[in-house]
């Protein structure tokens, strides 16, 4: 009975190594893929700022355009 009881216990742990390996494999691909949002949004937030530039700029002109008509 005694060694029922400690293969069970053998198995258990087992599987617990084998679920917290998964869970760490699993929060690694989630902070890689954090960081790959945050590199991805701050480019993003460049380019609106860039495109946002330039639409003001255009509208500016147009508006200075519209004074010389």
């Amino acid at each position: 009975m005694e060694k029922l009881d400690l293969q069970l216990l053998e198995a258990r742990i087992d599987a617990l190594i084998q679920t917290c390996k998964q869970l760490a494999d699993e929060n690694n691909a989630l902070r890689e893929n954090k960081a790959n949002l945050i590199s991805e949004r701050a480019t993003l937030l460049e380019k609106n700022t860039v495109a946002r530039t330039r639409i003001e700029a255009m509208i500016a002109r147009l508006k200075s355009m519209e004074v010389g008509t």
